[in-house]
């Protein structure tokens, strides 16, 4: 494993004074000593099993942290933190073989709950440790596999033919696991996010293909990888994928635009709700039915009383308690079957339900 040591170790700074471990009033001093203790260690290369169990204190004692009160009031210093004691675990595991897919989850959970330190360090560092994974699962066998309006739903055909995930049929489930196998996403598990029995847990892709993509029996609970910034966090799929032009028409940045991926088994369902932005949502493996409400029809749809779901209908979309919700069946919809390299446009605030017909890869472009 000496090689892959020296190219970890390469991809930290090349002095231990460059990494930049001062923190506001807010972070123990004690916790800062324990910092700087395990990345003198790291550079000594010496006591690894010490600088690994230093790390793992410094990781479990942010994470507390990270978890007391809501996440919008966690002191972003203690974020850093977390990076830290991610990344300095991760190379310490590198040391020794076979640990390969453990640092890959740590600098996961680093870049999940964490904040970007030292230039992206922590994605960089995976871009090194992928290539030690992928001789279980080879790339070259996963080879072998007009503007539209602002105000109503249109199919957009021909304007992502050029991506390499559409136009070479490029994203297998053979492919994704390649590339993403051994990094760690949320997962939500419920056949709705309205249910009450719906939660979210994080697992590797690897973990969730085996479990809930390729496991052709009937699943409960559902699992489903949504509305995540993959590509964010794995940018070699991002490499796949561009911006569509039209969304260059709004009044935001292009940094602005906000990019998620959808991807899960048969059966997935997103239920009846609106976005307060602009939608492109775009297919590129398996089917997806679709239907579209205008924002005129909302008095139909009983819209949940609540601030959380307030943009999402009451009503089962395909099986309505029209008893309770006895308006619905007189609301007008628009519907189709969204088909791999086409892209629907979804206007702002117009409600969608959204089905998965086949093993399914969408992506959505938010935008102003």
């Amino acid at each position: 494993m000496s090689c892959i040591w020296e190219e970890v170790m390469a991809v930290l700074p090349s002095r231990l004074e460059d990494f930049n471990l001062e923190f506001n009033s807010t972070v123990d001093m004690s916790l800062i000593f324990l910092l700087r203790k395990t990345v003198e260690l790291l550079y000594e290369g010496q006591d690894i099993d010490k600088c690994l169990q230093l790390s793992q204190t410094i990781v479990d004692f942010s994470w507390e942290k990270l978890n007391i009160g809501t996440w919008r009031d966690v002191d972003k210093e203690w974020r850093r933190v977390y990076s830290h004691g991610c990344l300095f675990k991760a190379v310490c595991l590198c040391k020794d073989e076979g640990t390969v897919s453990e640092a890959i989850k740590t600098c996961d959970m680093g870049l999940l709950m964490g904040a970007i330190i030292l230039d992206n360090i922590l994605n960089r560092l995976v871009g090194v440790l992928q290539r030690y994974t992928l001789g279980k699962r080879p790339l070259e066998d996963a080879a072998s596999h007009q503007e539209s309006s602002r105000k109503k739903p249109v199919i957009l055909e021909g304007i992502v033919d050029h991506w390499p995930a559409v136009r070479d049929c490029k994203w297998s489930v053979e492919y994704i696991r390649d590339i993403a196998g051994y990094r760690t996403v949320p997962v939500e598990l419920g056949s709705r996010y309205t249910d009450e029995q719906w939660s979210q847990t994080l697992m590797t892709v690897n973990e969730f293909i085996e479990k809930y993509v390729l496991d052709q029996v009937e699943q409960e609970p559902i699992g489903y990888l949504a509305q995540h910034q993959l590509f964010e966090q794995i940018p070699e799929l991002r490499q796949d994928i561009d911006i569509p032009d039209y969304c260059c028409l709004g009044d935001g940045d292009e940094d602005e635009i906000t990019i998620n991926a959808w991807f899960g088994p048969i059966g997935t369902i997103s239920p009846l709700h609106q976005d307060p932005q602009q939608n492109f949502l775009t297919q590129v493996v398996g089917r997806k039915y679709i239907r579209l409400y205008s924002p005129a029809e909302t008095g139909r749809l009983y819209p949940h009383s609540t601030q959380l779901l307030h943009n999402t209908s009451q009503v089962d979309v395909e099986n309505p308690d029209l008893v309770n919700f006895p308006e619905f069946k007189f609301a007008d919809f628009q519907e189709c079957v969204l088909r791999p390299g086409e892209v629907l446009f979804i206007p702002m605030k117009y409600w969608h339900y959204v089905r998965s017909l086949d093993i399914s890869f969408s992506v959505s472009f938010w935008w102003s």
